[in-house]
């Protein structure tokens, strides 16, 4: 099975995510900027909730992906305040053929003081065990 790790990251938390799972499926988490240069079976997309949506550049990258290249997504992320992302990339996932795993990772991510420390290392362990299901 071949995996890709992409991730769109403003403070750096779903970063943090992306390299542990990237890690678990000896891939490279790499930002959304870097193309696919293969197909993929799994494509696990780490972004976050900004201004109570995905960012533009979530929805420009999904917009960007074919069928053809991915066999389905996977969502994770880390936020302060809201929690899944899963419907508003599903809602662009779905425009391309795409489909998502209904599984997902989410954690709480440290924002302006709050929830210090997160993502934690007791997330980073429970985001490569939840890339190890994938195995």
């Amino acid at each position: 099975m071949k995996f890709a790790v992409r991730y769109y990251t403003k403070t750096g938390n779903t970063k943090r995510l992306a390299e542990a799972i990237a890690q678990e499926l000896e891939v490279q988490a790499l930002p959304i900027t870097e193309p696919l240069p293969e197909a993929v079976d799994i494509l696990f997309l780490g972004n976050s909730y900004y201004a109570f949506s995905i960012d533009p550049e979530v929805k420009s990258y999904v917009a960007s992906l074919s069928k053809d290249k991915v066999g389905k997504i996977v969502n994770f992320g880390s936020a302060a305040l809201l929690n899944s992302t899963y419907k508003k990339v599903k809602t662009e996932a779905d425009k391309r053929g795409i489909p998502m795993d209904q599984r997902e990772f989410h954690c709480k991510g440290e924002f302006k003081g709050l929830h210090k420390g997160k993502p934690d290392q007791n997330d980073l362990e429970a985001a490569k065990e939840f890339a190890r299901s994938f195995k």
